[in-house]
């Protein structure tokens, strides 16, 4: 889907918290002044160039340092392609590894965010090492058909999820079509129910989150529910209300093109996009 330049300031501004580190650290701000925590993620991906990559790497161990030195209350969200997945997997390794530990002295939580198909088992391998640490959690996405037997995998480990639908563009028979997506996400949740301990439902889908609210009124989890920013705030603000644990999806950057088309494409959001742009 082709945007024009105006509309692509626009939806920067609704979705993106600006440039640089600052803009990332007050919006957090403003989302804990509401009780509402922050995930921050510096935008970028797929990079093939290893100078690029370090830099992201560098500009990751900053924002670990600032949100300690800023009293926000905010996790971290890491994309493996950015921090040099697309070019090998060690050196992912390497540098999702270095990042933990930096994050753990600063006792700043780090999510590992799923990307394509291609990359979910470098993902899963490098989490595995990383999951004793128990500041580290992962992404799973529900339209992709093999996320059950990762998350049966994932919960025997105790780990952290945070669930999504997923953003990517589905291509192949690995991967479920709107209707599955949502039917495998609702399956997936209960997993998460009946055998998690902690983990979050990243959905803007009111009654995801409501059948969500239900379950947990029976199982008694330490439950996250978990938006983007711009999208439905006055909703989360609403959980946030009632006592629920609400976290907010903040990038930052200036590679939002690919993160702002994501969320055309993704599916069942073109509403929740206007809405977004209408204040909602």
């Amino acid at each position: 889907m082709g945007l024009n330049s105006e509309a692509e300031r626009l939806l920067a501004g609704r979705w993106i918290a600006g440039e640089r580190i600052s803009d990332a650290i007050r919006v957090a701000k403003r989302l804990n002044d509401d009780g509402i925590a922050a995930i921050i993620n510096y935008l970028g991906e797929r990079h093939t160039d290893e100078k690029k990559v370090r830099s992201t790497v560098k500009e990751y161990s900053k924002l670990v340092s600032s949100i300690e030195k800023s009293f926000v209350k905010a996790d971290i969200a890491l994309k493996p392609t950015e921090i040099g997945l697309a070019i090998d997997e060690g050196e992912f390794v390497r540098n999702y590894t270095m990042i933990t530990r930096l994050a753990l002295k600063h006792k700043v939580f780090v999510w590992l965010d799923m990307e394509e198909s291609e990359f979910v088992d470098s993902t899963m391998r490098a989490y595995m090492i990383a999951v004793k640490k128990r500041n580290v959690g992962i992404c799973i996405q529900s339209y992709l058909k093999r996320s059950e037997g990762d998350l049966e995998e994932l919960l025997s480990h105790k780990a952290i999820v945070r669930l999504v639908k997923g953003a990517y563009r589905p291509k192949g028979r690995e991967f479920y079509s709107s209707s599955g997506t949502d039917r495998n996400y609702v399956k997936l949740m209960r997993i998460l129910f009946e055998r998690g301990d902690r983990f979050t439902i990243a959905s803007h889908d009111a009654r995801v989150v409501e059948a969500a609210r239900r379950l947990n009124s029976r199982y008694r989890r330490d439950v996250t529910y978990a938006m983007l920013e711009g999208i439905r705030m006055d909703y989360a603000e609403r959980l946030a209300g009632d006592g629920e644990k609400v976290s907010i999806y903040v990038p930052y950057g200036k590679e939002w093109a690919a993160y702002s088309y994501r969320r055309f494409r993704e599916l069942g959001s073109l509403k929740l996009v206007a809405r977004s742009l209408l204040g909602g």
